[in-house]
């Protein structure tokens, strides 16, 4: 199985303001030696109160249209992942075709699978470029997780950062998506309740708008699945798992990641990290992993990727790639 694509151009937006773990511990019941040995958390970013994502989304676009080599009017699609979107309705990749006056695009937004959007915007994108109706895809990935954490809960505010990635997605006539794996298990053990049909925005409802996380819930279910995950991938691609040359992995937790690259037998020179200075950056985590690569010429023609994430759901899915 071949589909003829390639990674044309990455971006990355990193919002200015940096938090580190001693002002977290300032006002909450922790500290940097404990936020470092559970997650490998060392300072993330936090979006300043008059930005939105989708200002977020359109700084990570400019550079990757650039490094395609490509303008908005020539982008066919855009495709948002984020579960942070600017506001319910409209569409926040609508919001971002108009920044941006990629006049043509066609507008989706990927919401739901929370970090683990940014796959499932790549795979979505991956699949218009078989068809006649694109020829270049944008695909974003953004969230803004300070908006939806709570101030005074040290189990979720301490993991996560404000940030977007970019990818611009062509039609090639060599390397291409050659495998891949989605799966889910239902499970509420992270969720933002409130604000859908079944707890409607209330002054009664204000705290379940928050996200919930229970981190060993998390814990267990992604270093089983992601490595499991990307096994089945990379063998549908008729590869090994030591034919791989880069892994760009969900940036949730330093530790989860070193477990799931333990677990396949890779080296970790393969994998980047960019959770240790950004925190968990959720739908954007793989676009920031990707671009640390990409940004440095670090992935060649031929080479083979795998991305892989893992969401709230939980959803997760594993893409492997060769380099065209």
């Amino acid at each position: 199985m071949n589909l003829p694509v390639t990674v044309a151009g990455t971006g990355v937006h990193l919002p200015p303001e940096v938090v580190t773990n001693a002002e977290l511990a300032s006002t909450l019941d922790t500290s940097d030696e404990w936020i470092v040995s559970r997650t490998g958390i060392r300072v993330r970013r936090r979006l300043a109160p008059d930005r939105a994502t989708s200002d977020m989304c359109v700084a990570a676009a400019h550079p990757a249209l650039a490094a395609a080599g490509v303008t908005a009017r020539d982008v066919d699609a855009i495709i948002v992942g984020t579960y942070t979107y600017d506001q319910p309705l409209p569409s926040t990749a609508l919001i971002v075709k108009e920044l941006l006056g990629a006049d043509r695009a066609l507008t989706l937004d990927i919401t739901q699978a929370a970090c683990a959007n940014g796959v499932q915007a790549l795979f979505l994108a991956t699949h218009l470029l078989q068809t006649s109706a694109a020829r270049t895809v944008l695909v974003i990935a953004a969230d803004c997780a300070s908006r939806v954490t709570d101030p005074a809960d040290r189990t979720t505010r301490v993991f996560f950062g404000d940030a977007a990635g970019a990818a611009v997605l062509t039609r090639t006539s060599s390397g291409g998506l050659l495998g891949w794996d989605f799966g889910t298990e239902l499970s509420y053990d992270v969720e933002i309740p409130a604000g859908g049909s079944r707890l409607p925005a209330s002054a009664a409802t204000a705290p379940d708008h928050y996200l919930k996380m229970d981190g060993r819930a998390v814990w267990n279910t992604a270093t089983r699945c992601l490595p499991d995950s990307i096994l089945r991938a990379v063998d549908e691609a008729g590869l090994s798992v030591a034919d791989v040359t880069h892994f760009f992995l969900h940036q949730a937790n330093l530790n989860i990641i070193t477990a799931a690259l333990d677990k396949l037998g890779v080296s970790r020179a393969k994998a980047p990290i960019t959770v240790d200075r950004l925190g968990n950056t959720g739908s954007a985590g793989v676009f920031t992993a990707m671009h640390a690569a990409f940004a440095e010429g670090a992935v060649s023609p031929g080479d083979t990727y795998v991305v892989s994430s893992i969401g709230a759901g939980f959803q997760w899915g594993t893409l492997c790639f060769r380099h065209g």
